[in-house]
Order: structure tokens, then sequence, then C-alpha cells
């Protein structure tokens, strides 16, 4: 089909430096063919054999870039990719802004990743949508780091419960620094009135990656329950989520 007068071509990023040189070498001189050109489907087939915990982080990222990149030998990216953000899952949680920094991926390629990571994020609240929430916790947990526990700032997550324990609303009350999220108890328990919740599972995230409660955690915890509970509402937990792992204040007997 023929391309309208003036329509500049779908954005895709280049090919890797090097890999047209490399295939022009192969096609003029019987020299072996580059090591990586078979590389794609032997990775591809491993990943469908094996399943995704068949390959280390690096490997599943190649996957994902194959993408946007069609050509050329992308493991060296890959490798810089995780050497930089530290983890397949920091990868795709980085900022995109940062992302576009790193030299060989360009705007297509930030996007393939955001779309990746919005896609798991959306997959991880299917888990608990609907369903009586405190029956599948580990779902809960697994929901809580997908969604938080990479992100670059703090910030404040309510689950909203009925008296079935099934999920009413999951919002995003505050968002903070990388340090600290204002919470107002009040606004808090306001909210879990308007949406007639009888509990709440409150999260939030520590972007050190360290999930220990600190002091102001444990008391503004506190104040929310002692505010909520002649109302009826029960704090079921706070739960608190890093790279490192996660914290319950129900596990640790702070509530």
């Amino acid at each position: 089909m023929a391309m309208p007068t003036g329509a500049k071509p779908e954005e895709e990023d280049e090919p890797l430096p090097g890999f047209e040189e490399a295939a022009g070498r192969s096609a003029r001189t019987s020299q072996p063919e580059p090591h990586y050109l078979g590389h794609r489907e032997r990775l591809k087939a491993r990943f469908l054999t094996g399943g995704p915990e068949s390959l280390p982080d690096y490997e599943l990222l190649e996957l994902v870039l194959f993408r946007t990149l069609p050509r050329g030998d992308v493991k060296p990216l890959a490798k810089h990719l995780i050497a930089t953000f530290g983890s397949f899952a920091d990868v795709l949680a980085a900022p995109f802004e940062r992302l576009v920094e790193i030299k060989g991926i360009k705007e297509a390629t930030a996007t393939d990743f955001k779309v990746v990571e919005a896609s798991a994020r959306r997959f991880a609240k299917g888990a608990i949508a609907k369903r009586t929430v405190l029956s599948s916790w580990s779902n809960v947990i697994d929901y809580c780091r997908t969604a938080m526990a990479f992100d670059d700032k703090e910030r404040f997550r309510i689950l909203f419960l009925d008296k079935k324990n099934a999920l009413i609303a999951d919002e995003v009350q505050q968002s903070g620094t990388v340090d600290h999220t204002p919470v107002y108890p009040r606004e808090v328990v306001r909210r879990a009135l308007e949406l007639r919740a009888t509990a709440l599972i409150l999260v939030h995230n520590h972007p050190s990656g360290d999930p220990t409660p600190s002091r102001a955690d444990i008391d503004m915890t506190r104040t929310i329950a002692d505010i909520a509970k002649p109302l009826g509402i029960a704090i079921h937990d706070h739960v608190i989520v890093g790279r490192d792992g996660h914290a319950s204040f129900r596990g640790l007997k702070l509530l």
C-alpha cells in the first residue's frame, strides 16, 4: 500500500551497530555467520520448552528486546540494562526518561518495556479482584510488590474491602518523594466511609528497598486504626514493600 504524501514511516529502533557490517561480510566471504544469527530462535525455543524460570534475567530481557530490535545481537544491551538498573523488574520499572538515555534504547523500546510492566501489574491485580482477599494473601503480596516495590517515589495505597473481605476499590491516595509520603488519617477513613468499606489494607513502598517499618509508619498506622475502629472499620494489615521484600504489620504484631 502506498504511503500518503508527507506521511512519516512508523519509528523503528535502528539495528544495533555492527550487525549490517557483519551481515555484509558473511555475504561476501565464506567466513562463518555471526554467532547470534541462530541465537534468537534457540532462546525462544528454550523459553517455550523450559518456561521463564529456565532463563536468567538478561535472557528474558532479550526476548522483550527482540520485539523492537529485529536485528543484531541484543545480549550485550540486555546485560548492560541489568547492570545499570539491577534486575529484570528494575529495568521494566525504570523511568522512561532514564531508559532512553541508554545507548541502543529509543522510544519504541522504552514504550515496549512500559507496556510489559503495565501488563504485569494488570495481571497481578486480576488475581485479587472480586475475590476474598484474605483467602489469597500471597496474591495480595504479589500484587503489592508488582505494583509498588520498584517505584522510585513513595506511594501510599489503600485496598478497600467489603464485609466479605472482597475488594471494593484499590486506590493510590498519596504520592511523595523518595523517602516520605504525607498521609492524612482522617482522609483515609472518610474515603472508606464513602465506599462503604468495612476493612482496609494499607500499603506503601520504601524506594530504598528496605521494607522495615519506621517509627513514623507505626504511629501513622495506629492513628488510622484508632479513628477507624469506632466507625466499624477494621485495619487488616499495613504492608510495606521494597526491592528487598515486604513487611507485614500484622505479622510483626504491630497491629
